[in-house]
């Protein structure tokens, strides 16, 4: 156990797009839960769904796409506000705009507009009001909370729809049948709570060092390196560095695998069941084929240092150097 642990404590971790440890103030909000308020505190439905594209020039779903999709029984618009593998900000403001003007036109029930928030928040600001959404969801486990999720809808039954998928037991208004799980939910308060608190300081460092890992990557791998996170128009988040160095025998998986210290991922943890099959993310965004195949997804968090990047790419230089000797 001591030899494994002192292994681990020499690896760098840069898969924060996958999950983030909780802070030690969120570990104290569960542990004080767990002591304190540990008494009980309280259909199938068949669907048309329309896939929108999104450019291939910027990586985002466009307005104009979204409006020119809308049909007459639309009554659902579902759009993530960030990518999980580019870390490109989707236009969703704009969208809800538009899409609110398009309500007032209509004479049929409105269109209700949801946003999965669990990759922006804790990195960029997220604000219901200022989106203008129906809905909205998180996870914790992306902005270093447990792993529970929280929907926030904008008047719940009142304002906008909602209806329980299951039923039984009365809590949560009648929402969600079953016994609250109270010190997740006191994790997952706090973990907020710093994110309102502190969210400044944790996007400017986040930022900081993801540059710094782009300028060292660029600078050790000059001329063979690609960039899957840059698009043209696009904001990204301020973590996510999307990348590929060029080579056959360099595919992601096959760089990673061979690390010695880095712990990274080719893309998204719940697309994991892909294989070592380019991600279809990337190529959907127009990246090419073979380029896809090399691409790993490097997200940095509140505690990276320069000094962890200086360690990981050095390791990917020596990872690669060992593989085309190999080859």
């Amino acid at each position: 156990p001591g030899g494994f642990s002192s292994f681990i404590n020499l690896r760098i971790y840069m898969d924060y797009n996958a999950t983030t440890p909780p802070e030690p103030e969120v570990i104290q909000a569960i542990s004080e839960a767990l002591q304190d308020a540990w008494g009980n505190p309280s259909s199938n439905y068949i669907a048309d769904v329309t896939f929108v594209p999104v450019s291939k020039v910027t990586a985002r779903v466009e307005v104009e796409d979204i409006i020119a999709a809308v049909r007459p029984n639309t009554c659902l618009i579902s759009v993530m506000l960030a990518n999980n593998e580019t870390g490109v900000i989707m236009p969703l403001q704009e969208i809800c705009q538009r899409i609110k003007s398009l309500n007032k036109q209509r004479e049929r029930l409105r269109i209700l507009l949801h946003t999965d928030a669990a990759q922006a928040l804790g990195k960029i600001r997220v604000d219901v009001s200022d989106l203008g959404v129906d809905y909205l969801t998180i996870v914790g486990h992306k902005f270093y909370a447990p792993r529970i999720g929280a929907l926030y809808v904008n008047g719940p039954g009142t304002k906008t729809p909602l209806y329980p998928m299951l039923f039984g037991g009365g809590q949560e208004r009648n929402f969600r049948p079953g016994t609250e799980n109270t010190p997740m939910i006191a994790g997952l308060g706090k973990a907020a709570e710093l994110v309102t608190s502190n969210l400044s300081d944790y996007e400017s460092h986040m930022q900081r060092i993801k540059l710094y890992l782009e300028e060292r990557l660029q600078a050790v791998f000059a001329g063979r390196i690609r960039f899957n996170s840059h698009f043209l128009g696009s904001d990204i988040l301020p973590n996510t560095c999307n990348v590929s160095i060029l080579g056959p025998r360099l595919q992601g998986w096959r760089v990673l695998s061979n690390c010695r210290r880095l712990l990274a991922s080719v893309g998204a943890a719940c697309h994991s069941d892909s294989g070592n099959r380019p991600s279809h993310i990337l190529l959907s965004c127009g990246v090419p084929s073979e380029v896809a195949a090399n691409a790993m997804r490097l997200s940095v968090g509140r505690e990276t240092t320069e000094a962890d990047v200086d360690a990981v790419v050095e390791d990917l230089r020596e990872t690669v150097q060992l593989l085309e000797e190999m080859n």
